[in-house]
């Protein structure tokens, strides 16, 4: 590692002094670049917030998700779900719908280098064009169509507990009508996980009390590529193939302490062993009718998806005198198919009006098998489990908006969901269910004056269980718990309702109040198995109203000639869980929940005119959802500072991450048999050192959209 950061160190010293001169030739020119009018770095508008970072100091080293955690209102919860506001999402790329959520999510998002960003857009109210179950983030890559080659090649290596890297090559290629993108990375990872649980059972006063500690390593290699060609002015095709692959392995070791009445009752310990291998392949295939004149646009995609993991995983426990009192070995194959058509269809109607209207059929089909072998006191089990999800989800929606003299634009939708899915457990069908649902949404903008203006959005949503989590197969954890799915969850009803007033355009003040009267969340049991008593962790049905109170305010200011660019957020939140608490039988749960939350950006361009770029992220925050509580804040920060090198095209940054705080998470879940405090500490802490090499143009633009999309945040 010291070879490896001294030559990393020598050949940037080697690069400044080589470039120094030619830099400060040609600073004249450069300054005429960077003082350029740009984008502010967020942007509010009526129905979303916009992160800017095209050409931002902040990509350098991180890959896109890194970005998405520092994206204003976006906040990550221990199990890596990306949450808005504090509630759960749908991420989309490019205005396309993400077909990973969780985990994989994070694990498909780091192999995007951030570098390719234009934006990301955090949207709180959607329209009826998403297929939203709430909020929606759409990340935005950029487009490149200069004549000839152009690309980059860039390499990080990151020191946090382990050594990681990372590398990427981007390419793009543009002649006449033909557009040709492709992006290939390859990441080498170690990530340390500790975990401490305090879990207290009100029948009999027990406590356990499990410490546990987890490497995960990854090799993970992924490309992708975009083929687009303009059949003429107002015609294009295009094929957009996306493939990752998974070289993955765990262990864990957790120690377990069970006490009755403060006195030590036993002691296990346990191994978990895991290795895993997956792949996914994407691809769409898209037709895009786009006549400028007449502001209509046509839209037609069909797309097959498809990821799979087959994988191994061995448990095994021991007693306090160090003897093996039980043996797991789990062998899976998992599939999911996924097969979509897709219309959209964006036209002016009437004098200053503009309707959309589409569908989409989508069919999904996710099979789990599992073949298990369990050694317990001696007695053995072996087992096959097959767990099959298929869904048929179509859908339709219509948006209308209209401005009015000026001063008021309006936009009202409506979305159709149609859902018919089948459970299969070891060939038995266990539930068919099919319903469908209105989702209506309208958002109202009056500008009183051109500096002062105020917008009101509405949005009745539904989210509804992930595939896995139907699937109640009982899974040991490397905590000590064991964890299985809920056939019989329901779907989460939710509405939304905000309120937004902006001064000169830099200022905005938020209010936000939403309500459910059903969800579901984490529950807890224990049982007794073969003389052993377990604690079996699974998602069900809450019944009672939740009601949650939200204010804001935010601010983005320039300075210094667009050198210094500022944003700041402050927000206070207000949880009414009362009823419930009350009706789920919450003990020792807070009825009222309120806590404040902070978050700033900082960038500052050229520094010294010398093309230094210096970037600061900082946050606070406190996550409470469902029946689940924070105990504490959680403090995130980064500052990177990058050197460019205009005349050769080379970039080097350096960037520091949680150096002061390493971040954790403390929460405490109730239920009806106990509550279960969990401290979980990240290795999202360390530096960074990244060096890219850019070749050919590297001008980039906006994707095309239509006036009213562009002007009042519409529908993308």
């Amino acid at each position: 590692m010291r070879i490896l950061f001294s030559s990393l160190g020598l050949l940037t010293a080697t690069l400044f002094l080589a470039q120094t001169t030619n830099d400060t030739i040609k600073s004249k020119e450069i300054e005429s670049v960077t003082l350029v009018a740009r984008k502010p770095t967020v942007e509010n508008k009526a129905d979303r917030t916009v992160f800017n970072v095209a050409n931002s100091s902040i990509l350098a080293g991180n890959t896109t998700w890194d970005i998405v955690r520092m994206t204003p209102l976006v906040s990550i919860d221990n199990n890596d779900n990306v949450k808005a506001e504090g509630e759960s999402v749908t991420v989309y790329i490019n205005d396309r719908k993400s077909v990973f959520t969780g985990k994989e999510l994070k694990e498909y998002l780091k192999t995007i280098p951030a570098d390719n960003l234009m934006k990301i857009e955090v949207i709180t109210s959607p329209s009826s064009r998403y297929e939203a179950s709430g909020s929606v983030i759409n990340i935005v890559l950029k487009k490149r169509d200069d004549e000839g080659l152009k690309g980059s090649v860039s390499l990080t290596n990151t020191q946090n507990t382990k050594n990681n890297q990372y590398g990427s090559l981007n390419l793009n290629y543009h002649k006449k009508n033909f557009t040709q993108t492709f992006t290939g990375s390859y990441s080498d990872n170690v990530f340390i996980n500790k975990n401490s649980s305090r879990n207290t059972f009100y029948a009999n006063n027990s406590v356990s009390e499990i410490d546990s500690e987890s490497a995960y390593t990854g090799k993970n290699p992924s490309f992708s590529s975009t083929s687009e060609f303009e059949l003429n002015d107002k015609n294009n095709i295009g094929l957009v193939l996306e493939y990752f692959r998974g070289n993955r392995s765990s262990q864990s070791d957790s120690f377990e302490n069970n006490f009755l009445n403060d006195v030590l009752l036993n002691s296990f310990s346990q191994k978990v062993l895991g290795r895993t291998n997956s792949n996914t392949l994407g691809t769409n295939l898209f037709y895009k009718y786009y006549d400028k004149e007449k502001n209509r646009i046509l839209d037609v995609n069909v797309g097959v998806n498809y990821d799979s993991e087959k994988g191994t995983t061995d448990f095994a426990r021991k007693n306090a005198i160090n003897t093996i009192s039980e043996l797991r070995h789990f062998e899976n194959y998992n599939q999911n198919r996924n097969y979509f058509v897709k219309v959209d269809y964006t036209s002016p109607l009437g004098k200053d009006g503009s309707f959309e209207a589409g569908g989409k059929a989508n069919f999904n089909n996710n099979v789990i098998p599992n073949d298990y072998l369990v050694i317990s006191n001696n007695v053995q089990l072996a087992n096959v489990n097959h767990f099959q999800y298929t869904e048929n989800l179509n859908s339709v929606y219509a948006n209308y908006s209209k401005k009015f003299f000026d001063k008021l634009e309006t936009r009202i939708g409506l979305r159709y969901e149609y859902i018919d899915y089948k459970i299969h457990q070891n060939g038995t069908e266990t539930r068919r269910e099919s319903y469908g649902t209105l989702l209506p949404n309208f958002l109202v903008k009056y500008a009183f004056t051109p500096n002062y203006d105020l917008s009101l959005t509405y949005n009745h949503n539904l989210w509804r269980p992930w595939y896995s989590e139907f699937n109640d197969f009982e899974m040991p954890g490397n905590n000590g718990f064991f964890y299985r799915g809920n056939v019989n969850l329901l779907p989460n009803p939710s509405d939304r309702i905000g309120l937004k007033f902006g001064i000169h355009k830099k200022y905005f003040l938020s209010a936000r109040y939403t309500f459910t009267d059903q969800d579901y969340w984490t529950s807890y049991s224990q049982e007794t198995q073969n003389g052993l008593v377990k604690t079996i962790s699974f998602p069900d049905n809450f019944k009672g109203k939740v009601e949650k109170f939200y204010l804001s305010a935010n601010t983005n200011q320039n300075f210094l000639k667009n050198k210094l660019n500022v944003n700041l957020s402050l927000g206070w939140s207000y949880t009414d869980n009362s009823d419930f608490n009350t009706r789920n039988k919450l003990e020792g749960a807070n009825n009222y929940l309120n806590f404040f939350s902070g978050s700033t950006n900082l960038s500052y361009t050229n520094l010294f005119n010398k093309n230094i770029n210096i970037s600061a992220w900082m946050s606070i925050d406190n996550q409470n959802y469902g029946n689940s509580v924070a105990n504490q804040y959680n403090f995130f920060h980064n500052i990177s500072v990058t050197k460019i090198f205009p005349v050769s095209q080379i970039e080097t940054s350096l960037q520091l991450m949680n150096i002061f705080k390493r971040p954790s998470m403390d929460t405490t879940t109730f239920s009806q048999i106990g509550s279960f405090q969990n401290t979980n500490k990240w290795d999202w802490y360390g530096f960074s050192l990244t060096f890219v090499k850019r070749f050919g143009n590297q001008k980039v633009k906006e994707n095309t959209k239509t006036d009213v999309e562009k002007n009042s945040g519409g529908s993308k």
